[in-house]
């Protein structure tokens, strides 16, 4: 089948690899013009450019994919089968998603209707949902609500968002390579979402990462991994921001009615914190300027002393 992909992020870089590697035909790669990255604001390329013009492949960068004619023109000249979108980062308009023959089907990171929107691997985890996925969905003009074609599930265990993200890449692209070859063969079957149990996926917003001690020692862990790698759960040390990266959780853990953020216990093992109903034990943490360290190894340089309250 002759295929447009569109994509921007690292997450759809498999995707477009397994096209590639298939006996269809990308016509060209769509993906989001480049922008300023990381502290330096230099102006980068997203990974889906760099691996397609690696792959020889055209890329094509509008500003506006509503009011770009210029580029319509070409999607509609290349005459595509289908289009695949992989965390593109824009809605596309009718006109687009009507336009090939089998419709545009996109990879979302989430087991729909649950976690429709822009942070479906987050939230999984912030909500303690067992199991998360990809969905092979035809898209349509509302955010996420398109029949689903295909879905796989993955157990969230202890990932982190990171870990969960890569996985469900691979898991994506997988998927979408065989449903591909089902839409082909005439023997994909569409399947209605029920809207009912549609919950919402909103983008992650920084200040969400501030632990809130009151909260369960369960529940703090799954903010610190579902803020892992980006942008990271925080709390304040002596008024400096302290990074937490890597915690256990310990639920009904007697901390003598201490307050929760208060420090009681100080080991190579970690710092116990008491939390609400409980106590969280941070294992691997991360001062300002500084990179991230088992508390084992922050402990060698630095102090911090019992009876101290984080917040």
């Amino acid at each position: 089948m002759r295929i447009i992909f569109m994509g921007t992020p690292f997450f759809a870089v498999p995707a477009l690899e397994a096209i590639k590697n298939s006996e269809h035909e990308i016509c060209f790669v769509v993906s989001q013009p480049d922008s300023p990255k990381d502290r330096g604001k230099k102006i980068k390329a997203a990974p889906v450019k760099e691996k397609a013009l690696e792959m020889g492949l055209t890329v094509l960068q509008p500003e506006n994919i509503k009011t770009d004619r210029i580029f319509f023109g070409k999607l509609e000249k290349s005459c595509p089968d289908i289009i695949v979108v992989a965390a593109y980062g824009k809605i596309l308009p009718k006109e687009i998603i009507r336009m090939p023959k089998h419709g545009c089907v996109n990879i979302h990171a989430s087991l729909l209707p649950r976690f429709r929107g822009a942070a479906p691997i987050q939230r999984a985890i912030l909500a303690g949902d067992r199991y998360t996925g990809i969905t092979i969905m035809c898209m349509e003009e509302g955010l996420d609500t398109g029949d689903i074609l295909s879905s796989a599930e993955t157990e969230i265990d202890r990932k982190t968002s990171g870990q969960l993200h890569d996985e469900l890449a691979v898991l994506g692209a997988e998927l979408l390579m065989k449903t591909i070859k089902s839409i082909e063969k005439g023997e994909i079957v569409r399947k209605p979402q029920n809207d009912s149990l549609s919950t919402y996926a909103p983008m992650i917003n920084k200040k969400e990462g501030k632990i809130d001690f009151s909260k369960g020692p369960s529940e703090i862990e799954r903010l610190i991994r579902a803020f892992d790698p980006r942008p990271g759960a925080y709390t304040f040390y002596k008024g400096e921001m302290l990074k937490i990266w890597k915690a256990e959780a310990f639920e009904q853990e007697d901390c003598g009615g201490k307050k929760p953020g208060t420090v009681i216990s100080i080991s190579e093992k970690g710092i116990g914190i008491a939390a609400g109903k409980g106590l969280i034990l941070i294992r691997e943490m991360q001062m300002p300027g500084r990179k991230k360290m088992a508390v084992k190894d922050f402990l060698r340089g630095n102090s911090i002393e019992i009876m101290t309250v984080l917040g």
